[in-house]
């Protein structure tokens, strides 16, 4: 049985996550006591009553008896026979901070005497040992519901693939380093196209930019340093089962160079086993409701 466990920060879109879950067809559970997960297991791994074959819980940091043991929790939950999968989503504080503003909602971790700031101080460093056995993390601070509903349908529909499944990123320093990263590549020692007025308004999806940025080779030659390391290093990920690997492309605003090079990257990689996916983070900044 393919079994998803959605978890993250309050205020992250675990709730728009298991949603998109349960229109694939999985049976879902929001905030399922960590105590009843055992039973849960042996229910599912069961399945005598024609239930669906995926299902779907959402962990939050009020489950800390799961939390303090992750490691044997899971194990538990495999030796059931459920494939085990984990998407933890994150967004950055001042984010969460102003998506709480803006409902009647309470952060789970605050009370009269914890602001809300230290409750997701708190929650970040419960939720630590989760994060760092998922299989895929978001960065929801700039998606649109729209945008993780697709992400999450996207990492769904790789149960039986093989192979690590590169993500590339463009994005813009300005509105601050994607966290769900597992690599960086800083691609503003590339001509800015910002500064040509009549490229300005256009994107590194434009024929015209893409002309500019490979007049001279730098770009071509950056593409292909980038590209060479990580033909290099994707066999030892596939070797250590790694699900996905993040690759952001940061320029200064995330409209041009980076863009491009996302690009770029994904037309060399799309012959790959294992599939390829891209992400435009700050072509339209966007928040996502809690």
């Amino acid at each position: 049985m393919d079994f998803i466990i959605v978890s993250g920060m309050s205020g992250s879109g675990k709730s728009i996550a298991l949603h998109a879950l349960e229109d694939l067809g999985y049976y879902c559970i929001d905030n399922l006591p960590a105590v009843l997960l055992p039973q849960l297991s042996d229910y599912l791994g069961q399945n005598t009553d024609g239930l669906s074959d995926r299902a779907a819980v959402s962990i939050d940091s009020r489950n800390r008896q799961f939390l303090q043991a992750v490691p044997s929790s899971l194990e538990h939950l495999r030796n059931a026979g459920l494939a085990v999968r984990i998407i933890f989503l994150i967004s950055d504080d001042e984010t969460l901070v102003r998506r709480y503003s803006e409902t009647r909602r309470r952060h789970p971790l605050t009370n009269d005497t914890t602001t809300l700031i230290d409750g997701i101080i708190e929650e970040r460093q419960l939720l630590s040992p989760l994060e760092q056995d998922a299989d895929r993390r978001i960065d929801t601070t700039s998606t649109s519901p729209y945008e993780l509903r697709a992400m999450i349908r996207q990492f769904a529909s790789g149960q039986n693939q093989s192979g690590t499944t590169l993500v590339f990123k463009s994005f813009g320093f300005k509105h601050g380093t994607p966290s769900d990263a597992d690599y960086i590549f800083d691609v503003r020692c590339l001509p800015n196209p910002y500064w040509e007025t009549e490229l300005r308004d256009m994107t590194g999806l434009d024929n015209t930019v893409i002309d500019f940025l490979e007049t001279g080779g730098s770009a071509r030659e950056l593409v292909n340093q980038i590209s060479g390391f990580l033909d290099h290093w994707l066999p030892h990920y596939d070797e250590e089962s790694r699900s996905y690997l993040t690759v952001a492309l940061g320029c200064t605003g995330g409209q041009h160079r980076s863009v491009y090079v996302a690009q770029r990257l994904v037309e060399y990689f799309q012959y790959r086993d294992a599939p390829v996916q891209v992400a435009h983070r700050d072509l339209s900044v966007n928040s996502l409701p809690t």
